[in-house]
């Protein structure tokens, strides 16, 4: 499995990546999106929202079940990506590029180093 080393990830298989003014893209992990298999809907979180560790984002449905898009971090939904309305595959064809799902403004950058390296999410998914 593909673990890019300049992410942070969760335990519930969502990775993150720092973009500029304390946001950052987030998005499913290569591991996740082949355990749901086939990707056929995406319910995107509004933007505007806010959202703690533990809340959901949204929805991703498979062939296979449909899960929900934890939050990580607490923060505000900036921006997301619309382009999976219309083509959720991404998820499956690209999921640290065009597959992202949401952008969010962290309420606490600090917040970040609660996740996981890559090193210590390989172990999670090997182990």
């Amino acid at each position: 499995m593909n673990v890019p080393e300049d992410l942070v990830y969760s335990e519930d298989h969502h990775w993150l990546r720092r973009e500029p003014g304390d946001c950052v893209r987030l998005g499913l992990t290569e591991y996740a999106q082949d355990a749901l298999g086939d990707i056929v809907f995406v319910d995107l979180p509004a933007t505007g929202s806010t959202v703690s560790p533990g809340d959901p984002l949204g929805e991703v449905e498979s062939t296979k079940s449909v899960s929900e898009v934890i939050a990580p971090i607490a923060g505000e939904v900036v921006e997301v990506n619309d382009a999976l309305e219309l083509s959720p595959r991404r998820i499956n064809e690209d999921p640290y590029g065009d597959g992202w799902i949401c952008v969010l403004r962290l309420a606490n950058p600090k917040s970040l180093g609660l996740l996981l390296g890559a090193d210590t999410y390989r172990l999670l998914i090997d182990g």
